[in-house]
């Protein structure tokens, strides 16, 4: 029988790295509801048919519910060799394959090391969620769903409106990919140690028509010059692409609007023209 998960982080004396952007999550009910809201979203009953890929699994509160609906298969992606110990421990105790990587998740390949059909789970490090959220969804196509936990002000901004001042380049790459929900928010005391700010979990389901890894890097590009001076004017602020105030007539788009006013689709136009 395994031991609690207070019981695992004493015994491996397992404090939160800061500098790895650990906050652990040692209430197993909070981690089983995180899973039981992300199935009943996608309308599936388990994960029999995915392989997952968990990414931070730390002390493995996450990992063990993930464990209990049956994937196909389970691979672990850990910067932090502590932890490693603690998933070849629980290895045994599960029927799932279990694939143990001791790594970095930025340099990790899904395609490569995993087999369709593939979904993500991480409660992400704070200090890269939004580096691999942008390379996740570059390869989309490859993803059949992501539940992933954010600092709650980034799923604000992930989900942020125009005519918002959350809204920017990462809510403009995440709408036009995919279509995304909030699951849940959690508070800091769900957490060991507890941060000084809410978290929240989103659900990310590719669009049929999400753009491709070529498409959003020309996103990428416009919104980056665009929301990098997000209080100037198109003209001003892309006045470094070549017939800017051309290409925004041709789109009835005004050249003194903002970068905020302009819709995910009217930035995926504009870059198609470049």
């Amino acid at each position: 029988m395994l031991p609690t998960l207070r019981e695992t982080v004493d015994f491996y004396g397992l404090m939160a790295n800061k500098a790895l952007g650990q906050n652990f999550l040692l209430d197993s009910n909070i981690t089983d509801k995180i899973i039981r809201r992300s199935l009943a979203k996608q309308e599936i009953s388990n994960f029999n048919n995915f392989n997952i890929i968990e990414v931070g699994p730390g002390p493995g509160g996450l990992t063990r519910s993930i464990l209990q609906e049956n994937p196909k298969s389970l691979t672990v992606v850990e910067m932090d060799s502590r932890c490693i110990k603690i998933m070849e421990d629980l290895r045994p105790e599960t029927d799932s394959p279990m694939n143990i990587i001791n790594g970095d998740a930025l340099e990790f390949d899904i395609k490569e090391n995993t087999s369709a059909p593939r979904q993500i789970i991480s409660n992400l490090p704070y200090n890269v969620s939004v580096p691999l959220l942008i390379k996740w969804l570059q390869e989309i196509k490859n993803i059949s769903a992501m539940t992933l936990m954010f600092q709650k002000e980034v799923a604000e901004r992930i989900m942020a409106p125009t005519h918002c001042k959350d809204y920017g380049r990462v809510s403009v790459i995440a709408q036009l990919t995919c279509q995304i929900d909030k699951l849940m928010d959690l508070n800091p005391e769900c957490f060991t140690p507890a941060p000084k700010i809410w978290s929240s979990v989103l659900l990310f389901r590719p669009l049929n028509n999400a753009i491709n890894k070529e498409e959003i890097a020309k996103v990428e590009k416009i919104t980056s010059l665009a929301f990098g001076q997000r209080r100037k004017m198109l003209r001003q602020s892309l006045k470094s692409l070549s017939g800017i105030n051309e290409k925004l007539e041709k789109l009835g788009i005004s050249s003194t609007c903002r970068a905020e006013e302009l819709t995910p689709q009217q930035f995926l136009d504009l870059s198609r023209l470049f």
